[in-house]
């Protein structure tokens, strides 16, 4: 029999044992901080939903951008909310565009952060759905033809990286395509490949003025009752030409992350999305729980659950936790 020689908490009996075994490690190197940046000036805003986190114009970006250089933080992930809205969402490829002057106004001014930009069109079309609107659902290909206008635009402007969220067939493809046309070989595609219609978007969408009017968006992103469908959307867009796919939201689909972190071998993304911060936030402001325990606790069940890259708004947080040691 097993036991007493087989004993488990031999390796538990202090710190410094613990530390020695330890399978996974949150770094600050695993984190992208998401950004939201609107068309004004002077403005910080914050989100009321998600304690901590603001709306920023770029003329107040500094003192964001500063600490995030501070903490060693790798790189930003930028959403726009625009002065302008229509049918189309036309700001999104306009050069005075606020994702295309905040990416101009970072990378001059920090060259050395790392600029993702979010690629969809929810918050710049007036009925805030994610493309093109015909006969009350969004037409595929049209919104393809609109995506591409909008990546151009980002890479001219600087970004490092695209990722395209709005989860529509062929998006990845009709991007590669795109850039490669334009010379822009080296942006690489971090493709928002298994994305749920799911209800932890709520504080986002009260972030980014993006909820849609009308109707909801389940005839595009997936359904979380479904998890071989996940891995054939990844494996299609890995095919398409996708450098990083991502899980999105992170914390109730931790399956999905590490389904694609075994079947697949490129770089795994997991957004830890607005209403898994905004849970953890209102319950330590209650005094529920530990706050800054539990949000260490929840980002490490991503990475031990497969994620290379953790997207959350957490970020600063977690670099100032780390860099205390």
């Amino acid at each position: 029999m097993a036991f007493p020689v087989h004993r488990p908490r031999r390796l538990r009996k202090n710190e410094n044992i613990r530390r020695l075994v330890r399978e996974n490690h949150l770094t600050v190197d695993d984190l992208v901080y998401p950004l939201f940046i609107e068309e004004g000036t002077n403005i910080k805003k914050e989100i009321e939903s998600m304690p901590g986190i603001y709306r920023y114009s770029i003329d107040r970006l500094d003192e964001e951008l500063e600490q995030v250089l501070d903490l060693n933080i790798p790189a930003v992930l930028l959403f726009g909310i625009p002065s302008h809205k229509d049918e189309v969402g036309s700001d999104t490829w306009s050069d005075e565009g606020i994702i295309q002057k905040a990416t101009r106004y970072i990378k001059e001014k920090y060259p050395q952060l790392y600029v993702i930009t979010d690629v969809c069109f929810c918050e710049y079309t007036s009925h805030g759905h994610c493309g093109v609107l015909c006969h009350s659902d969004v037409d595929n290909d049209l919104t393809l033809e609109n995506t591409k206008k909008q990546v151009i635009s980002h890479a001219k402007a600087g970004a490092d990286m695209v990722a395209p969220s709005g989860m529509m067939d062929g998006v990845v493809k009709a991007i590669r395509e795109a850039l490669d046309s334009e010379g822009f070989t080296d942006i690489p595609i971090m493709a928002y490949s298994a994305k749920y219609a799911s209800s932890y978007y709520g504080p986002f969408r009260d972030a980014a003025d993006s909820a849609p009017a009308f109707g909801d968006r389940r005839t595009y992103q997936m359904d979380p009752a479904n998890r071989r469908e996940a891995l054939r959307e990844i494996a299609l867009d890995i095919e398409e030409g996708a450098d990083i796919v991502m899980v999105k939201p992170a914390l109730a689909y931790l399956d999905i992350i590490s389904d694609a972190k075994t079947h697949f071998t490129v770089p795994v993304a997991a957004y830890n999305v607005s209403g898994e911060y905004s849970m953890i936030k209102a319950a330590g402001k209650l005094g529920w729980i530990d706050e800054k325990k539990v949000m260490m606790e929840t980002l490490l069940s991503m990475k031990r659950a497969g994620a290379d890259i953790i997207i959350t708004y957490f970020t600063k947080e977690v670099a100032k936790e780390l860099k205390n040691g």
